[in-house]
């Protein structure tokens, strides 16, 4: 009997509660539990499973480079973070609000440690988020242009409920991208937060992005609903990485 409700569980791929099966019926034989009972268990069992498996495939999905959290954020090393804000933002409210969070900071400071962080709390809170680091986003949708799937991939992108845009700086901007970044943002407006690093303020991104008018209405969407974190401190890099690595998230 209890291979037949094995090849049943196998079949309806419920391989959470085929986990506990022998456990259960074990615990059943022993105990005299009953039967409703059991079946509780093996369906929260199913549910956990199905859960775990649903985080590790968005944590996959996302391609986040590195394994660095926020709570092993080295904090007492940048005294320029608001602790308070960083850990308001953990909550997710912004996303809810539709809230964009801009951070802006010198090479090493931990912006890109601190947008993961949040990254990586969204996907676990069940979200749909990706990273991108910013000139592999530009190029890639330079080279939608090619094969006209330009389209495709921005309304792809637009639907992530949170999408981290990595080392916006120094770049090579062609006007086509910078045409197709302002219309992703644009569709996104409003309706998702975006999370982006830099080490330009807003006034250099004039150089980054060469178009006056352009830049405007990119930036009159990008900080109507924005949070602005600027981060005035040393390297983290210098002595230590800034982050201890957890593979658990």
């Amino acid at each position: 009997m209890r291979e037949k409700i094995r090849e049943l569980l196998d079949s309806l791929r419920f391989k959470g509660m085929a986990q506990i099966l022998d456990q259960e019926l074990d615990r059943t034989e022993r105990e005299g539990t009953a039967v409703s009972e059991v079946l509780y268990r093996m369906l929260l069992k199913e549910i956990q499973y199905r859960k775990e498996r649903s985080q590790e495939y968005r944590l996959r999905q996302a391609k986040i480079p590195w394994s660095w959290t926020m709570e092993t954020f080295p904090f007492d090393r940048q005294p320029s973070i608001n602790r308070a804000q960083i850990h308001e933002l953990a909550g997710l409210s912004f996303m809810d609000r539709t809230d964009n969070v801009i951070f802006i900071g010198p090479p090493g400071a931990g912006k890109t440690g601190l947008a993961i962080g949040l990254l990586r709390k969204a996907l676990v809170s069940g979200y749909r988020s990706r990273f991108y680091n910013a000139q592999d986003l530009l190029d890639e949708i330079y080279a939608s242009m090619a094969d006209r799937t330009t389209p495709k991939l921005l309304g792809l992108l637009a639907r992530y409920d949170l999408l981290l845009i990595d080392e916006l700086g120094y770049l090579t901007l062609k006007p086509e991208q910078a045409n197709a970044f302002f219309k992703l943002m644009d569709r996104r407006y409003g309706r998702k937060s975006t999370i982006i690093t830099t080490n330009l303020d807003y006034p250099e991104w004039y150089d980054l992005f060469q178009r006056k008018s352009l830049l405007d209405a990119l930036l009159d969407r990008l900080r109507h609903h924005c949070i602005t974190i600027r981060i005035d401190g040393p390297s983290l890099r210098v002595s230590e990485p800034p982050f201890k690595t957890n593979s658990k998230g």
